[in-house]
């Protein structure tokens, strides 16, 4: 397992989802990248934990849902136990739940259920976005290099800026309409992302595409609720839940399109949905989150 902090940029596979086996069904794993917030990144834990889920079921059973509940704020000074129970293993469908442990206490509970691969007639799905492909547009990293380009830039964004830049983020992420993170006038709380994790992870077992994909799954998708209210400062954002569907095979390393938007916000929480489509125009994954959103107006000044 590679050292916490170190270089993310290979197989995030290999990295920030690999875990240490202590016995049966129980597990140990470490941080690789902390978010500004200095609280555990929730997509790491609930990627880890289906990590440790897989481990409880045959190659041949594939992940199709889990739901999770983050129950504590994680501490990125020590590791994180992750605990397994074989809730039920039946003919078609198995259920593992999971507990993140810390300090003796859980941080999340996490329930995955596998299915052995069945046919049916009954298929539909909707249509994917049209979008420009992933090789016209530009990364976030240099989005941001452009903007600090900017002389008039006030140094209370550049320094925001910078500490964006310096974040180890072992996710590649072009955005198709860049939000100005400058402005703020209401924007429709709709965003689109190409995505794909960094490095190679090649034809693997579907469920480490999966487990994959569950980290990449949460990098900003709570934000999406923040787009109407650009007026206001966040002062507390962390998420409450997070539940995928995975629908059909796909590639964690091979650009996906990233649907998210809000349908609603009220009472301190924001709820947020998503889709991962696969280039070819397949639905891969569906994504749904709640969040804890407390805000603060934001002061009226200019950049410059």
């Amino acid at each position: 397992m590679a050292e916490a902090g170190g270089d993310l940029r290979g197989a995030l596979s290999d990295t920030v989802l690999g875990l240490e086996r202590l016995d049966t069904d129980l597990f140990r794993g470490r941080h690789h990248w902390v978010p500004a917030t200095r609280r555990l990144f929730g997509g790491q834990i609930v990627g880890q934990a289906l990590v440790a889920a897989a481990h409880a079921v045959s190659r041949e059973e594939q992940l199709h849902s889990l739901h999770c509940y983050f129950v504590r704020a994680g501490d990125p000074a020590v590791p994180v136990l992750y605990q397994v129970e074989r809730t039920r293993s039946g003919k078609s469908f198995s259920v593992r739940s999971v507990k993140a442990i810390q300090h003796g206490q859980p941080i999340l509970i996490c329930q995955a259920s596998f299915q052995l691969s069945q046919h049916s007639p009954l298929q539909h799905q909707f249509t994917m976005p049209a979008v420009p492909p992933p090789e016209e547009l530009l990364t976030q990293e240099e989005l941001i290099a452009r903007s600090l380009q900017n002389p008039n830039l006030a140094e209370k964004y550049r320094r925001r800026l910078n500490k964006i830049q310096a974040e180890n983020v072992p996710i590649e992420i072009k955005p198709v309409n860049p939000p100005d993170i400058f402005t703020t006038e209401q924007q429709e709380p709709k965003q689109l992302f190409w995505v794909r994790a960094r490095g190679y992870i090649g034809d693997a077992d579907m469920k480490v595409h999966c487990c994959v994909a569950a980290y990449i799954s949460d990098y900003a998708f709570l934000g999406t609720a923040l787009l109407p209210h650009r007026q206001y400062n966040v002062k507390f954002m962390v998420s409450l839940d997070h539940s995928m569907w995975f629908h059909a095979p796909f590639r964690a390393d091979h650009w996906m399109l990233y649907e998210c938007e809000s349908p609603w916000a009220g009472g301190c929480r924001g709820l947020v949905h998503g889709r991962l489509w696969r280039r070819d125009g397949v639905l891969a994954v569906t994504c749904a989150q709640e969040g804890v959103i407390r805000v603060e107006q934001k002061p009226t000044q200019s950049k410059l």
